[in-house]
């Protein structure tokens, strides 16, 4: 019964760690900074970047669900050549 009851209890706690673990993973956004080396300056990536990234990506028929960080260097390039022309870009 000791072995039973130990199982039982161990069970539940990796329950509860792994339920509040994915509720904190899905209660706060991930923002991060990302550096534009063309400009030399600093971009918050927030719901705002977002919405200006899915913008180009919609006008360069691109794929805006595609994370910024996994594009190639030229098309960061064209995307921040493209942001630092519409918009507040602080």
């Amino acid at each position: 019964m000791d072995r039973q009851s130990f199982s039982l209890k161990s069970l539940s706690l990796a329950a509860a760690l792994a339920t509040s673990l994915l509720g904190f993973a899905c209660s706060h956004p991930h923002y991060y900074r990302v550096y534009d080396p063309y400009y030399t300056d600093y971009h918050t990536w927030n719901d705002s970047e977002v919405v200006y990234y899915q913008q180009w990506s919609n006008e360069t028929h691109r794929d805006w669900h595609r994370d910024f960080r996994k594009l190639p260097p030229e098309e960061q390039k064209e995307y921040w050549t493209w942001r630092h022309s519409h918009g507040d870009h602080h």
